[in-house]
This record gives C-alpha cells, structure tokens and sequence, in this order.
C-alpha cells in the first residue's frame, strides 16, 4: 500500500523505525507497506500497533463493535530503540 501517512511521527529511513516527529510537522509519509497474509500472528517485541484510519479526522460513527468506522486495521511498525509503545499512545501517533 502506497500513499500512507503518519500523523504525530516521522519514518525514520536509515534506522528503518518511527521517530519523533521534526518541529512543525504534523503528517509524514510512510515507506510502501507489503502486507503478507498471517494465521495467528503475533508482532514481535519493540513494535507498535498503530491504528491505519480511512482519513485524518479519526472520529467517526461508533460501529457495533464499538470502533469507529473509519478505523480500518492496525500496522506493526517499528520503532525508535529505547522508546515504547506508550511513548507512540502518549503522542497520539
């Protein structure tokens, strides 16, 4: 998939991980993503689950499920050595 962006963070090329974001930048695009189909995957430690949305505006309607409607998956990526998920919760990536 082409044409994703991160809001609130920045991929990172040479260390291949999400940063902080740089000063006065709100969205950064992502690398292309390959998704491989996966029975029973479980994401390996020191990466965050973060959540893929239709658009920017994260709100949506509630679904039956309790999730908005524009929420579509969430994307393991990895991130910054020394940071944790919280770190990536807590910045509203």
């Amino acid at each position: 998939i082409d044409g994703l962006w991160v809001d609130g963070a920045r991929w990172d090329v040479q260390q291949a991980c999400l940063q902080e974001s740089k000063p006065g930048v709100m969205y950064a695009p992502l690398p292309v993503i390959h998704f491989t189909p996966v029975q029973h995957y479980e994401a390996p430690p020191g990466q965050y689950e973060c959540p893929l949305y239709k658009t920017s505006t994260r709100a949506g309607v509630l679904s039956t499920t309790g999730q908005s409607t524009n929420y579509v998956l969430s994307v393991n990526l990895p991130v910054r050595p020394g940071s944790t998920e919280d770190t990536w919760v807590l910045q509203g990536v």
